[in-house]
């Protein structure tokens, strides 16, 4: 259980953030939701409330400093600590290396590996004054045989794979634990690759042994709330493929 916990999620405001937020609510999280688009967030914070857990909406652009600033001093201001960070925010250049422009890398990278490791040096202080955990998103293209036309997608997420690793390695002696996910979800941006690709994306499904792509709550929150518990007390410095079997980490 994480009755009263206080957990921060970012691009939380749909798909897998959402899906993380409303699983860590049914054990009895309180949750911040941030997000670029406010109203998003506070329809999540809406369905959070519904839980009857505490819920906080915050506008908060990733790539800015002062925002992820402003957004940690809210939540704190708000529920005086935090247990929960989770990592979820993240653009998505697709194509080839020669047709990535520098203003799309740098999205990339500002969105994804830079605003994580600010995030967790903000929420540091905090984390260990709770004995709190950080769950970041990675991705099992990472470990794609042809990463062709994700070139950059890989390239980022494996930057915050060895953020997580060295965060765990240096924060264990503040009883931090820090672990990250490589998920396969109905999150809206995969459904729409998919309805863009239709042949790739029915050899996508196809490849993965379980048979379908997990559920934002079900499958990925659910499994988030349970890495959060005291249940997983010893598991940290670990990228774990939540996908249906496809990936072969070896």
């Amino acid at each position: 259980m994480l009755k009263d916990k206080v957990a921060f999620i970012t691009g939380g405001g749909q798909g897998v953030g959402q899906g993380i937020a409303l699983a860590l609510a049914k054990q009895g999280a309180h949750i911040v939701v941030t997000g670029r688009t406010l109203e998003k967030c506070e329809t999540t914070a809406d369905m959070l409330r519904a839980r009857d857990v505490k819920a906080l909406a915050i506008r908060c652009d990733v790539k800015s400093v002062d925002d992820l600033q402003a957004a940690m001093d809210a939540t704190i201001a708000e529920f005086g600590r935090l247990d929960i960070l989770v990592n979820n925010a993240q653009e998505v250049a697709r194509g080839k290396l020669l047709d990535i422009s520098d203003d799309q890398m740098n999205g990339n990278w500002e969105s994804g590996p830079l605003a994580t490791f600010r995030l967790m040096k903000l929420a540091h202080p905090h984390l260990k004054a709770s004995q709190g955990t950080v769950i970041n998103l990675c991705s099992s293209v990472m470990k794609r045989w042809d990463v062709g036309t994700y070139g950059v997608y890989a390239a980022v997420k494996a930057a915050t794979q060895q953020l997580t690793r060295a965060a765990a390695n240096e924060w264990g002696k503040d009883g931090i634990r820090v672990n990250a996910i490589m998920p396969h979800a109905k999150s809206p941006a995969l459904a729409g690759w998919m309805k863009a690709n239709p042949v790739e994306a029915e050899h996508f499904q196809n490849s993965i042994p379980l048979g379908y792509v997990g559920e934002c709550e079900d499958d990925i929150g659910a499994f988030v709330a349970m890495m959060c518990s005291d249940g997983a007390r010893y598991l940290s410095g670990q990228t774990i493929a939540l996908d249906g079997g496809q990936v072969f980490i070896g």
